[in-house]
């Protein structure tokens, strides 16, 4: 499967679950100062989570370019140190504006990877967030996956650095729920496939879906010091990685190494190939 199959499959699934199919917005945010480049699918959707801007839907579904080159999501230190970072991606992902919230998005997850993909369950993790000293524990989002069809053992808690989700130090926040691919040679095999690789080092386990569960606005006050406020509605903002997912479904050790970018890497060979 394509890396462009890919892409219109999760937009198909999604249209017809409900959601409608927004374009990609500009790189350059347009009435944003808070970021340089547009670095997650939520950018556009900003103060509809917000509740000060109202659309004619309440579900969506998009495929949105991406930079992330600076700022507090700046992938550029890991390129080339990882085989799943690169400054410019594409980020498929499905938001509920008020409408669905976990119960359904972790739903539509399962069934799009595993029953639409077929992807190995075997392979698969999901973490959640553990809490702290602002927020719970996100028992229901656990009890969730276990419900969809995941093992418990495979459901793992994290905590604010990698389970909890906010574009900036402001703005519309809340905790998540990732989704990992085991990319080694054996499932099965339990000292290789094993938790320690969630969120661990090197890349045979690798996030592949974040969903991110909109539940507060983070404020700064005049003395420096920030607020949690609940949103108008709850709402759901996920983000799976396509080229991420296409090196699950190529089969691929490598983001480089699928039809999204080995073409551009041999292209660039080619060039620098010294004329006879």
């Amino acid at each position: 499967m394509t890396g462009d199959e890919i892409r219109q499959r999760f937009l198909d699934y999604f249209e017809k679950n409900g959601h409608k199919v927004v374009h990609s917005s500009p790189l350059l945010p347009a009435n944003d100062p808070t970021l340089l480049f547009t670095n997650a699918g939520m950018n556009q959707f900003k103060d509809v989570f917000l509740g000060l801007e109202k659309r004619d839907y309440k579900r969506a579904v998009s495929s949105q370019k991406c930079i992330r080159a600076g700022g507090k999501h700046n992938d550029l230190d890991e390129v080339g140190k990882t085989a799943r970072h690169h400054t410019f991606f594409e980020m498929l992902g499905n938001f509920s504006f008020g409408d669905y919230f976990k119960e359904d998005a972790i739903r539509y997850a399962w069934e799009f990877l595993v029953d639409d993909l077929k992807l190995d369950r075997r392979r698969l993790w999901f973490s959640v967030f553990e809490g702290d000293d602002e927020v719970g524990p996100d028992d229901e989002a656990r009890e969730l996956w276990v419900r969809v069809g995941a093992p418990p053992e495979r459901v793992l808690g994290f905590g604010r650095i990698d389970n909890f989700w906010q574009m900036g130090d402001t703005g519309p926040c809340g905790p998540c729920s990732e989704i990992h691919y085991y990319m080694g040679e054996d499932p099965d095999d339990p000292t290789k496939n094993t938790a320690e690789l969630v969120n661990g080092p090197g890349d045979t386990t690798m996030e592949i879906w974040n969903l991110v569960f909109m539940q507060y606005n983070r404020t700064e006050s005049e003395d420096g010091t920030y607020t949690l406020t609940p949103l108008p509605a709850p709402s759901v903002d996920t983000g799976m990685g396509l080229e991420r997912i296409t090196a699950v479904m190529q089969n691929v050790k490598t983001n480089y190494d699928t039809d999204l970018i080995r073409p551009l890497v041999e292209y660039a060979a080619a060039l620098s190939e010294p004329s006879a």
